[in-house]
């Protein structure tokens, strides 16, 4: 991590794009531009946390998903599906996962085509561990105020509805 800069660059990018005339889009570009650093500073901590675990965050999701589901597996393009990433970003994730010991696949019951994911008991140690970690470090000490979390919530929810990425 660096030294704090003098003044927020993010507020500087609002002041050029109004300097050059483009007022409409001057705040839509310090927002967007201000979400990617957050995204970047809060995953620069989550990596942090999860490097002892010789994790990713993009692998601990894998492994947090098959924790969470009733059997602890899932069908691959499922799992793809819910952690809504492209199915070569999985396989790459999975990949690493397996040769890890933490996860398996094994053959579907009723589909030759498809493949399960499965969370082995090594898997499940780790995402529990990398969760407590996550929780303690991360998640229950971000930065924002209680107010702020829901109220960012309730925006991102409608920003990636609108996006397409559920329904209404």
């Amino acid at each position: 991590m660096h030294p704090p800069l003098a003044k927020d660059p993010i507020a500087e990018i609002q002041k050029n794009w109004e300097r050059q005339g483009w007022t409409s889009a001057a705040a839509p570009a310090a927002a967007v531009t201000a979400i990617m650093r957050t995204q970047q500073i809060l995953l620069g901590r989550a990596r942090d946390i999860l490097k002892p675990f010789k994790l990713t965050f993009a692998r601990y999701e894998v492994l947090a998903l098959l924790g969470f589901s009733r059997e602890e597996r899932l069908p691959m393009n499922k799992a793809s599906q819910l952690l809504q990433v492209h199915p070569t970003s999985i396989t790459n994730a999975v990949d690493r996962l397996e040769s890890a010991g933490l996860v398996r696949r094994e053959p579907h019951d009723s589909d030759r085509r498809a493949m399960l994911l499965v969370l082995t008991p090594e898997g499940k140690q780790v995402a529990e561990q990398a969760t407590r970690a996550l929780n303690e470090q991360l998640f229950e000490h971000t930065g924002f105020e209680e107010q702020e979390i829901d109220q960012l919530n309730t925006i991102l929810a409608k920003f990636r509805q609108r996006a397409g990425d559920f329904p209404s």
